[in-house]
């Protein structure tokens, strides 16, 4: 049971091959078996799920359908759970319980999804390996002495050794497409406004955006369907209606005109994934589509606007964990100053810290117009090239990480080495854009992953475009060895 995508699950609960409650039990044993190894979870939810898998079971046998009736999945652990533990992967929020359901975590749970628990992620969503977790290293089930990738890193882990078949997972930077590539899922980064946030706890509220992880483009799809909707609790939130995401897989990719950037074939770029994409791109052009080379020329400058203007609202954010409300409080404060400190100081791990010190820097008085208000600048020239890049194509093709995935360790001392892993996934936040990754080879044993970008609330496009490629391939079909 625990090879089944979301969509065979879904036949075989319509088919009564099995019930949502005897898969359930199947996935909890695995994960009690399995995950010791790789840390994916932070909490299960085991008596929440058997309690949801009944009440799907019984809402079949009175007839209603639904992809998602019955489906196991996970939520990221920054995903507010009435009553459960959400920790943000922090100290911070150990003992947290959230008073409310964020709206997606409701939408799904309407929907008949049933929760097995909440997954590991990197602090607050700062990272791109799920290292700096208060609860430990995530390790990549395809060599566990390798990082997942971050800071969905728990949800990556987690579906790819199939200890459930999808997750939710967050993306400010890359943290939904970087995981899935270093782990051979299918990630989508929906665009900014089309998933709710409200009880998401933000890292950059500007950037974040909730979105599926798991084996399949079609099961992207089936678990965005659940996600995707306006919110009038979330005043970002876009009133856009909601396609219908299956529907639109099976479309031919005859003159789709695909772009590929030539700025994304730098000296960065690991030679070996450079000829995986370019093979992704033959496998297309059979498929019927049309490539053309085309510019991003502003480019260079995205990890140096991004990582000013994401500390900057992290700080601002941030601010609300003080230890006087919720949350982590130091002992014995002998003042409010002291409280305060001594809270965050104790509460916040290192990675934290420092998107803290930076952000508050870029913020303040005399250093504003020459650091956050430049960025924000630069951040209006990359949409204005992806813009223009629209014009000429329907998508735009390229990696998703420079590099496959690295051992443990090996960045901590060099965050700026970390960073630039992101330099391909955080120019779809800065504009906004929905962005995918999907499965296109190996290096070395560790999954690669070519990234397709597309115009806003062209989700179903990428999700078209990753369907028929994966019809003709099979890299999303392998399995780590022991998983």
């Amino acid at each position: 049971m625990h090879q089944l995508t979301l969509a065979e699950i879904a036949r075989g609960l319509a088919d009564k091959k099995f019930s949502s409650e005897e898969l359930t039990k199947v996935l909890l044993a695995r994960i009690a078996l399995l995950d010791p190894q790789l840390n994916s979870f932070i909490s299960l939810t085991e008596d929440l799920a058997l309690t949801q898998a009944k009440a799907a079971d019984a809402r079949r046998a009175n007839g209603e359908s639904g992809a998602l009736l019955g489906a196991p999945i996970a939520h990221k652990d920054l995903f507010c759970t009435q009553g459960i533990r959400t920790s943000c992967g922090s100290k911070m929020l150990d003992n947290f319980k959230a008073p409310y359901d964020a709206t997606v975590v409701a939408k799904l749970a309407a929907a008949g999804a049933v929760t097995l628990g909440k997954t590991n992620m990197d602090e607050f969503a700062m990272g791109s390996a799920n290292e700096s977790s208060y609860y430990g290293a995530v390790k990549n089930p395809w060599n566990l002495e390798h990082v997942p990738g971050g800071s969905s890193g728990g949800s990556a882990a987690a579906v790819a050794a199939r200890l459930l078949p999808a997750a939710t997972g967050t993306d400010t930077g890359g943290s939904i497409r970087q995981p899935a590539a270093l782990t051979n899922l299918t990630g989508l980064k929906p665009t900014y406004g089309r998933v709710s946030r409200w009880g998401m706890i933000a890292y950059a509220s500007s950037l974040d955006q909730g979105g599926p992880l798991a084996r399949t483009a079609e099961d992207c799809a089936i678990l965005l369907q659940g996600m995707a909707g306006f919110d009038p609790n979330d005043s970002t939130s876009i009133d856009e209606p909601v396609p219908d995401y299956s529907a639109s897989l099976n479309g031919s990719l005859q003159g789709l005109r695909i772009g590929v950037p030539k700025e994304y074939f730098s000296a960065g770029l690991d030679p070996r994934i450079a000829d995986l994409v370019m093979a992704s791109v033959e496998e297309l052009k059979k498929l019927g589509a049309v490539v053309k080379e085309i510019s991003l020329p502003n480019m260079q400058h995205a990890i140096p606007a991004y990582y000013v203007i994401a500390p900057a609202e992290a700080s601002s954010n941030l601010s609300r964990f003080d230890g006087v409300r919720f949350g982590y409080r130091c002992a014995d404060p002998k003042n409010l100053e002291d409280l305060y400190k001594r809270s965050r100081g104790e509460g916040f791990g290192t990675e934290v810290q420092r998107r803290i010190m930076v952000g508050a820097y870029a913020l303040s008085a005399g250093y504003y117009d020459a650091y956050y208000l430049k960025a924000q600048k630069i951040r209006r020239l990359i949409k204005n090239d992806f813009m223009a890049a629209f014009n000429e194509v329907d998508i735009i093709l390229g990696p998703t990480t420079p590099n496959p995935a690295w051992k443990l360790g090996a960045k901590n001392s060099d965050p700026v080495a970390a960073y630039l892993e992101d330099v391909y996934t955080i120019t779809a936040n800065l504009a906004g854009l929905p962005g995918l990754s999907m499965p296109a080879g190996f290096v070395d044993g560790l999954p690669v992953g070519v990234q397709l970008l597309a115009p806003y609330f062209q989700e179903g496009r990428l999700l078209n475009v990753a369907h028929q490629y994966q019809l003709n391939t099979d890299w999303h079909t392998r399995t780590p060895t022991g998983f």
